[in-house]
């Protein structure tokens, strides 16, 4: 018969050991990162921050049939945070206002935060230069200074996000577009309702 030749136990090396534990403790630690946020989350409940338009006015409008376009605007934006547990950062703040698709004017702020439950007004007071309109923008300022109403785009964006003691979300974007309409008699706004807020 032949003879039996005894296996000899192979031993786990301490490599493998060591990376094991050191997964199993980041487990772990992902679960309990998760568990502690969710409280957060429950406990909190924030809501998202986000931009209005709170004040828009039409000081000037300059126009010739050449086709330039000069104006004076005042616009106030406003930071909004309704959480009344946590305070709320801004950053990258950009809006765009145009006319008929032609850059008027370009509205941007530093990063800066709002305390829980509060706000925070941006006010922008610009002239713009002289502003050459194509035909089709041309046609459109014709039909609006006849109609007695005229409108400009504002649109852009702003990162968001919520913080709670050492506890940050992460950011978020949060987008503005909306048509400002004014008198062209007094320049003041007509139906001003224009947000970023998620409905």
């Amino acid at each position: 018969m032949p003879g039996f030749v005894r296996a000899t136990p192979r031993h786990t090396s301490w490599v493998v050991w060591l990376a094991a534990i050191v997964c199993a403790v980041l487990a772990i630690a992902v679960i309990i990162t998760g568990i502690v946020v969710f409280a957060i989350y429950i406990i909190y409940q924030p809501k998202m921050p986000y931009i209005k338009v709170a004040y828009a006015q039409l000081n000037n409008l300059v126009y010739d049939q050449s086709g330039l376009l000069e104006i004076e605007m005042v616009l106030r934006l406003v930071a909004e945070n309704d959480n009344k547990k946590a305070h709320a950062s801004f950053s990258d703040l950009s809006f765009l206002l145009q006319f008929h698709r032609i850059n008027v004017a370009e509205l941007r702020a530093d990063p800066f935060d709002v305390a829980k439950n509060s706000s925070l007004e941006l006010d922008y007071l610009f002239q713009s230069s002289s502003i050459p309109l194509d035909q089709a923008a041309m046609e459109n300022m014709d039909v609006a200074l006849k109609k007695g109403i005229v409108s400009f785009d504002l649109s852009g964006h702003a990162r968001t996000r919520w913080r709670v003691g050492i506890f940050l979300s992460v950011k978020f974007r949060t987008d503005l577009s909306c048509e400002l309409r004014f008198f062209r008699q007094n320049g003041s706004a007509v139906n001003l309702n224009c947000n970023s807020k998620s409905d």
